[in-house]
């Protein structure tokens, strides 16, 4: 199994209880692909440095995950196909990264 930290950019429009809908769709697609949930923040709406299809905001969330690259390909595939997800990003790291991150830190 290899650590992932990932970073899912989410539409502004979204109700909140379909992004967290979206989210718990996102955990369970892990954990059905033989995958772990090890922790997860959640960085609200955040400006983005550029527009993504005309968006200028985004609702961030940061998960850490632990799954065998071959159901990351998956994954992957799952999240090009929503509407809901802007942007994704996949990070393999040695170690997980302790939390709270930094960037919950410049929320309060």
């Amino acid at each position: 199994m290899n650590k992932f930290e990932v970073v899912l950019l989410f539409s502004p429009e979204l109700a909140s209880n379909i992004l967290n809908s979206e989210i718990d769709k996102f955990k369970k697609f892990v954990s059905d692909n033989s995958g772990k949930i090890i922790n997860e923040e959640n960085w609200g709406l955040r400006d983005l440095s550029y527009n993504i299809k005309k968006f200028k905001k985004a609702f961030y969330n940061y998960i850490q995950i632990e799954i065998s690259g071959s159901d990351l390909n998956k994954i992957k595939v799952d999240l090009n196909q929503s509407d809901s997800v802007l942007r994704y990003l996949f990070v393999k790291v040695k170690n997980h990264q302790e939390l709270p991150t930094k960037l919950n830190h410049e929320k309060k």
